[in-house]
């Protein structure tokens, strides 16, 4: 393949010049962010070394706000996003000098969960997930949720401030990003929310629909009613269409114009949007039309910077095609 070829040349330049362990040290690609990105970059990692075991790709999630901190001052080369990029991050980029190139690897389905043993709440209307979610939110038993519902305790459990996944849910359900209760127990790391869940019959937890897929035998999906149409369950046939509404969003890459200066970083990115599509279905995403995947690809051979996000103020319910012109 053209970028095998590509980075091999510069493995040998590498070897040739320093000698095989400073190329190793040399030779690296630095993910950090979304920790429901996380998994996909992880498997495009784990593949991409089986082919080049010299590169040292390193996959961080400090959540998707707390790795764009990073992205946008230089410190890593591509930050994994479950949310496009805001403003004040491209402005804290610009100020930085760097540029940046937007490219969506996958859909997601943000999934509201409860314990395995909760026989009792097969679905959720949004409006009562904003009752329980909102800032301010008195709701700590089941029985403040639905008359029906047993009188046992809420514990409930929810993606950090850091995290991109905090900034969709909050805007989906309570209707202004950020705006959230804030006693309920937080992480940038899924697999803590998935414990905290699966360890309680009375909580509840929001998280990507691959940690759900992941965790069937002690988790189940809530249903979600949106705007008294019937409950919807999170599946890939759902997420893929939109009607599992309003928690449906694409999931992204960002990558730094100066990073693929480096063959390995080149090479790496078009390894992975080679690869998106299968080792997205793999961990439990679902994939993209694959006029989006072409258009992600001729994004980055092009050069096109920027997102075609920032300046519109909604896009739900815009077709990723339309958004990137195919």
């Amino acid at each position: 393949m053209r970028y095998c070829s590509k980075l091999l040349t510069a493995l040998m330049s590498c070897a040739v010049a320093s000698g095989l362990t400073s190329c190793r040290e040399d030779i690296s690609v630095s993910l950090d962010g979304s920790s429901t990105v996380f998994l996909i970059s992880e498997a495009v990692a784990e593949e991409f070394g089986k082919l080049h075991p010299r590169v040292r790709v390193t996959v961080g999630k400090s959540g998707t706000g707390g790795g764009f901190k990073k992205f946008c001052t230089g410190t890593t080369m591509i930050n994994d996003a479950s949310r496009p990029i805001k403003q004040k991050e491209a402005d804290l980029a610009k100020q930085n000098k760097i540029d940046f190139i937007e490219l969506p690897v996958a859909y997601d389905g943000l999934t509201v969960v409860v314990n395995k043993g909760n026989d009792f709440c097969d679905s959720l209307t949004t409006e009562e997930l904003k009752r329980i979610w909102e800032p301010g939110s008195k709701v700590n038993n089941w029985k403040q949720v639905r008359p029906g519902f047993p009188d046992l305790k809420l514990e409930l459990f929810g993606a950090g401030v850091d995290s991109g996944t905090f900034d969709y849910f909050t805007g989906a359900i309570n209707g202004k990003e950020r705006a959230c209760r804030t006693d309920y127990t937080a992480s940038e790391d899924d697999n803590t929310l998935v414990s905290g869940v699966a360890g309680n019959r009375g909580a509840m937890g929001f998280f990507g629909f691959a940690y759900y897929h992941e965790n069937t035998a002690t988790l189940r999906a809530v249903a979600i009613s949106y705007r008294g149409a019937k409950a919807i369950a999170p599946t890939v046939d759902t997420i893929r269409d939109g009607t599992y509404a309003p928690l449906s969003r694409p999931i992204f890459i960002y990558v730094s114009t100066a990073a693929i200066q480096t063959p390995q970083v080149q090479t790496f990115v078009e390894f992975y949007l080679a690869q998106a599509a299968k080792l997205s279905r793999d961990v439990g995403y679902v994939r993209l039309p694959e006029p989006v995947y072409q258009a992600a690809r001729e994004r980055f051979a092009k050069r096109v910077t920027g997102s075609v996000f920032l300046g519109k103020k909604n896009t739900a319910g815009i077709p990723l095609e339309t958004l990137y012109g195919k």
